[in-house]
């Protein structure tokens, strides 16, 4: 390779510099952090049916006031009363995958949302997840 500079190209360079032209920065874009409007609902306690249908309103109305990340608790059920019944599915009847369940079966709900992945340790881990709301296009 030869340290000679062409003509061409310090002439490109010398206009360059004398120009006025912006360069965009193009990392400034990329660090960007999406700011959530975020809601929680936690669901210990709940009865099965108590909790779809508090979701159901609860998903609705964070989609109306255009909130874009909901945090679901529901617990990892390993307090749950479920192992004494013998006519209840352990798996099923844990809130933890059955709401979920609810969720993705429920058409009119999965019209408003993006995404349902799992919560990191610090929102709930394995007892929790994360529901990402479309925008509202009516607001």
């Amino acid at each position: 390779m030869t340290d000679d500079i062409l003509e061409k190209d310090k002439k490109d360079w010398i206009n360059f510099v004398n120009s006025k032209e912006k360069v965009p920065n193009k990392d400034r874009h990329s660090k960007q952090k999406i700011n959530f409007k975020t809601k929680i609902i936690d669901l210990h306690g709940y009865s099965l049916d108590d909790a779809n249908k508090t979701i159901e309103n609860f998903i609705n109305q964070a989609f109306l006031e255009n909130v874009n990340k909901l945090i679901v608790i529901t617990g990892k059920g390993i307090h749950s009363n479920n192992e004494n019944d013998p006519y209840v599915s352990k798996n099923l009847g844990i809130l933890k995958h059955s709401v979920p369940e609810f969720i993705l079966k429920n058409e009119s709900l999965m019209r408003v949302i993006n995404e349902i992945t799992d919560a990191k340790i610090e929102d709930g881990g394995s007892g929790a997840f994360y529901i990402y709301l479309k925008r509202n296009k009516n607001i």
